[in-house]
């Protein structure tokens, strides 16, 4: 067999596995672009929300101490 031969055997082995795991995932029909850039989308809209909440927890935080300090 030459070295070929084998990158094609390699190469046709790694395209099917990837068709397969696709498929297992439920991502291989004609709605798996918009159904990543949607996951994508939700993702990005997840870790906005997280740091808003972060911050908005520091601000109250912040605040209630600063009044604490204000009003003795």
């Amino acid at each position: 067999m030459t070295e070929t031969e084998l990158e094609r055997i390699i190469h046709h082995a790694a395209q099917e596995g990837a068709k397969a795991a696709l498929k297992e995932i439920g991502l291989s029909d004609e709605h798996a672009y918009d159904d990543v850039k949607e996951l994508r989308s939700l993702l990005e809209t997840w870790k906005t929300t997280k740091q808003t909440i972060g911050t908005t927890i520091a601000r109250l935080v912040t605040t209630a101490i600063l009044t604490a300090l204000a009003l003795g």
